[in-house]
C-alpha cells in the first residue's frame, strides 16, 4: 500500500524535523507534529474540535525539551523508530481493509492510538480527542481526497460504472456458475456409470415437494462428478422430456460472501439469487460442500444464516436446489440442523469398486491423453487403479485413481514436451508415481512382485540363522495375501514369535520390513504396562489433555500404511491393550479418539513374547524338541486368551541357538564391523582359534547372540580403536588376530 503525495510531504517533513534536531529516530511525535500541517489530517482534527495550533505547540515543546540532540560529526540519517514502523503498519491495514487505494494523513492519525503509550497519545488525549471519534470522521467520508469523497456522496448523479453494472446484471450470473453452459461448451468430463444415483437425483427433482437431493458421501468417492454428470445429460438430451430445459447454477458461497462489509449487504445478495431462481421452474441451485451455509454470512450472536434464508423456500419447493457433503460433515453439521436437513432427501454415493472405477479411467482416457499429448496403454490404467487402491490407503477412488493418471501423463510431458510427439504412458511411470506418492521406495510398488517374493525366504535366511522353519511360515503367510487368497479384510499377516531371548525375534521382523522395502515401526510395550497407557496409543478420550493430537499408533500407521509393525514383548503390556489388538487382526481397523478409522490392511503385525522360553531352555536328557515345544505352547496358552490367539495367522517358535550358529554369528558380526573400517582402509583377519574363541566366549543358551556382541566389542573393537588412533593403523593397513593363552592378540600391519 503506498502512501498518497499529500502524505509524502508530510513524512519528508518529519525527517527533516529530526534531521534538523539532531535526533536519531524519527518518532511518532515528530510525524503527529507534521500530521497538523498536513490537509488531510488536518481537516479530520478540526472536524473532532481540536485547537491544531496548540497541539503543535504542545509537540514541539516535548520535542524540544524531552528528546536529546546527538552532537555528533558522524551522525547517522534519522531512520524512523519502531513506534513509527508500527504506525505505518496498522495504517496500511486500515486503509486496506477500507478498500481505499492508498494512505493518507487520517489513516496514521488512526493508527496511532494504537501506540498508547506514546506520547503522541498522550497529547490528543489532552486536547479531548478518541480515536473512536477520529474513526467515525473518517469513515463519514472526512480524510478523503476530493475525488474519493465525490464517489461516495449518496445523492451524486455519477455513479461508478461498475456499480452501474452490478445493478443490472443478474444475480445467478453474478454469484453462480451455470453448469449446463460449461457442458455444452465442453468444459465437463461425461459421467461414467453412478446411473441408480442419476436416476434418484432426477426422481426428487421432479417432486412436488422437498424436491431437493443432497449427495452425502467420503471425499473423492466422485459426487461433485454425479452432478456435473446430469447437466451434461441434459445437454445431450439423455433426461426426460420433462427436465430437457433444466439449468443447474453452482452457487459460490466465496463470492456471495466476499466485500459484504455492512449487515444487510449478504441478505440482499442471497434474496436476489432466491428471487431469480423461482422465476423459472426449471432452474436449479448446486451448493458443493452444503454444510457451509449453515452461519455463512451470519453476524456475530445473529441467528440469520444463508441456511436459515434458503429453509422457507425449500420447504414449499419454490426453489430446487442439490447438496453435497461428506459423511462427518453431514453427521456432526448438516444433520443437527433437523429443520433444514428434513427437507432434503438424502442420497448415499459410496466408493465405487476396482472394476467400476476401471471403466470410469478407461472412459476419461481420451480426455486426458488430448490435454497431455501422450498415449496410455492398457496396462498402465490397470496399473494406475490396482496400486493406487493398495498403496494408496488415505483416500478413495476413482479420486486417487484419476489424480495418479493426470501426474502420469503431466510427468511424461514435461520430460519431452515437444508439441509433435506423443509420448506412451508405462506401467513402470504409475509405479514411479505410486511409490512417490505413498512415500515408499518404487521397488516395493510393482504390479508383478513375484521375483522378490520368491527369494524373500532365501533372502532372510542369510541374515537370520537356524530359524529357517519360523522364516518359512512367516514368508507362506505373505505370499498368500499377495497372492490374493487370504482374507481382503485383514491385515498382510498377524504373527506371534516366541522364544528365548537373542535369538533373532526383532532382528527377523527390521529384515522383513528392509528387504519389503516398507517402514519398520516398533513399540517398546514395557512401556504400556499400565491401565491408563492404552489411551497413548488410541488418543485421549474426549475432554482430556492431548484430546486432539491422535494416538502413537494410530498415528504412526496412518503416516506409514504400509509397514511392518512389531509390538516387541507384548506379555510386559497391559491386558486391556490385547482387546484393542482384536479389532487389528480381526477387521484391520482401529479407530482412535477422534473416530478417524485407520486402515491395517497393508501392516504385517508382529508381536514377540517371551512367554514359554524357560520351559524350552530347561531341557533334561530324553526329552524329545516336540515335548518341549509342546511346553512352550502350553505357557503361551496360559498367558494369552484363546479369543486372542485364534486370530493370529501364525504362533511361530523360535529355536535356542547353538555354539556352530554362534560362530557363523560372530563371522557375521565381524563383517558388520568390517564395512565400518573401509573408511579408515583398515581390514580385519581373524584366525580360526580367534573365531572359536569369540562363539565360546559369547555363547550362552539363555541370552542368546546378544553377549557375542559384548564379546566383540570388548576382544575386538577395544583393541582397533586403540590402534587406528594412535598406532600402527592410524594410515591404514591391516589387522590380525589370534589367541595367545586365554587372551586374544591383535598383530597390526600398517600400510
Amino acid at each position: 500500500m503506498v502512501a498518497s503525495e499529500e502524505l509524502e510531504k508530510t513524512l519528508y517533513r518529519a525527517y527533516q524535523q529530526a534531521k534538523n534536531r539532531k535526533h536519531e529516530f524519527i518518532t511518532p511525535e515528530h510525524i503527529l507534529l507534521e500530521l497538523t500541517r498536513d490537509k488531510v489530517a488536518a481537516e479530520v482534527l478540526i472536524e473532532c474540535d481540536v485547537d491544531t495550533e496548540l497541539l503543535a505547540n504542545d509537540v514541539e515543546e516535548h520535542l524540544t525539551k524531552n528528546i536529546s540532540s546527538v552532537d555528533s560529526p558522524h551522525l547517522p540519517e534519522p531512520t524512523y523508530s519502531e513506534g513509527s514502523k508500527y504506525i505505518f503498519r496498522v495504517a496500511s491495514m486500515h486503509a486496506e481493509s477500507a478498500e481505499r487505494k492508498e494512505i493518507t494523513g487520517a489513516n496514521i492519525l488512526v493508527a496511532m492510538f494504537r501506540v498508547p503509550e506514546s506520547h503522541a497519545v498522550y497529547f490528543l488525549n489532552r486536547q479531548g480527542l478518541t480515536r473512536f471519534a477520529v474513526v467515525k470522521q473518517v469513515s463519514h467520508g472526512k480524510g478523503e481526497k476530493p475525488e474519493e469523497q465525490q464517489e461516495r456522496t449518496p445523492g451524486s448523479k455519477e455513479q461508478p460504472k461498475e456499480a452501474k453494472k452490478t445493478e443490472t446484471k443478474n444475480p445467478l450470473e453474478l454469484y453462480c456458475t451455470d453448469l449446463i453452459e460449461k457442458a455444452r461448451n465442453g468444459n465437463i468430463d461425461p459421467l461414467i456409470g453412478r446411473e441408480k444415483e442419476v436416476q434418484r437425483i432426477i426422481h426428487i427433482l421432479g417432486k412436488r415437494k422437498k424436491n431437493n437431493p443432497v449427495l452425502v458421501g467420503d471425499a473423492g468417492v466422485g459426487k461433485t462428478a454425479i452432478v456435473e454428470g446430469v447437466a451434461h445429460r441434459v445437454v445431450s438430451g439423455e433426461v426426460p422430456e420433462v427436465m430437457k430445459d433444466l439449468q443447474i447454477h453452482l452457487l459460490n458461497i466465496g463470492t456471495l460472501t466476499a466485500g459484504t462489509k455492512y449487515r444487510g449487504d449478504f441478505e440482499e445478495r442471497l434474496n436476489a439469487v432466491i428471487d431469480e431462481t423461482k422465476k423459472d421452474p426449471n432452474n436449479v441451485l448446486f451448493i458443493d460442500e452444503i454444510h457451509t451455509v449453515i452461519g455463512a454470512g451470519a453476524v456475530s450472536g445473529g441467528s440469520l444464516d444463508a441456511s436459515n434464508m434458503l429453509k422457507p423456500a425449500l420447504a414449499g419447493g419454490d426453489i430446487k436446489c442439490i447438496g453435497t457433503t461428506t459423511l462427518k460433515e453431514y453427521r456432526i453439521i448438516f444433520e443437527k440442523d433437523h429443520a433444514l436437513s428434513r427437507r432434503f432427501q438424502r442420497i448415499s454415493v459410496d466408493e465405487p469398486s476396482v472394476e467400476d472405477c476401471g471403466k470410469i479411467l478407461f472412459g476419461l482416457k481420451r480426455h486426458y491423453e488430448n490435454y497431455h499429448n501422450v498415449k496410455y496403454s492398457r496396462g498402465a490404467i490397470k496399473a494406475c487403479i490396482e496400486l493406487s487402491d493398495r498403496y494408496i490407503m488415505d483416500r478413495k477412488l476413482p479420486d486417487k485413481a484419476i489424480d495418479i493418471m493426470d501426474e502420469a501423463g503431466a510427468a511424461v510431458k514435461l520430460r519431452n514436451p515437444d508439441p509433435e510427439v506423443t509420448r506412451q504412458v508405462k506401467v513402470s511411470d504409475m509405479e514411479k508415481l505410486v511409490a512417490k506418492v505413498a512415500k515408499i521406495p518404487t521397488k516395493s510398488v510393482k504390479v508383478e512382485d513375484r521375483n522378490l517374493l520368491h527369494g524373500l525366504g532365501d533372502n532372510l535366511k542369510k541374515f537370520i540363522y537356524a530359524q529357517d522353519e519360523a522364516i518359512d511360515k512367516l514368508v507362506n503367510a505373505i505370499q498368500m495375501s499377495r497372492a490374493g487368497i487370504s482374507e481382503p479384510e485383514k491385515p498382510v499377516g498377524s504373527f506371534m514369535f516366541s522364544g528365548p531371548t537373542g535369538v533373532g525375534k526383532t532382528e527377523l521382523a527390521k529384515k522383513l520390513a528392509e528387504l519389503l522395502g516398507v517402514e519398520f515401526i516398533r513399540f517398546d510395550m514395557s512401556e504400556y504396562m499400565e491401565k491408563h497407557t492404552v489411551s497413548r496409543l488410541i488418543g485421549s478420550p474426549p475432554g482430556y489433555v492431548g484430546y486432539d493430537q491422535g494416538g502413537q499408533l494410530t498415528e504412526a500407521i496412518y503416516k506409514s500404511p504400509h509397514c511392518v509393525l512389531l509390538l516387541d514383548e507384548i506379555e510386559k503390556a497391559h491386558e486391556d491393550i490385547y482387546n484393542i489388538l482384536l479389532q487389528i487382526m480381526d477387521h484391520a481397523t482401529l479407530t482412535d479418539s477422534n473416530g478417524r478409522k485407520v486402515d491395517f490392511r497393508q501392516v504385517i503385525v508382529i508381536l514377540t513374547t517371551n512367554t514359554g522360553s524357560r520351559e524350552s531352555m530347561n531341557r533334561n536328557v530324553g526329552f524329545a524338541k516336540k515335548e518341549f515345544e509342546d511346553k512352550s505352547g502350553e505357557a503361551i496358552d496360559r498367558y494369552f486368551s484363546p479369543e486372542f490367539r485364534n486370530r493370529l495367522n501364525e504362533i511361530i517358535r523360535f529355536n535356542a541357538l547353538d555354539i556352530e550358529i554362534v560362530e557363523r554369528i560372530v563371522d557375521k558380526m565381524i563383517g558388520e564391523l568390517q564395512q565400518r573400517l573401509v573408511p579408515k582402509k583398515v581390514t580385519i583377519s581373524l584366525t580360526p582359534e580367534a573365531r572359536l574363541f569369540l562363539a565360546r566366549r559369547g555363547y550362552d543358551p539363555q541370552l542368546g547372540a546378544r553377549p557375542v556382541q559384548r564379546v566383540i566389542n570388548s576382544e575386538i573393537a577395544e583393541k582397533l580403536s586403540k590402534e587406528i588412533l594412535f598406532g600402527e593403523l592410524s594410515g591404514g593397513g591391516k589387522a590380525i588376530f589370534s589367541v595367545e593363552g586365554e587372551n586374544i592378540v591383535l598383530q597390526a600391519e600398517s600400510d
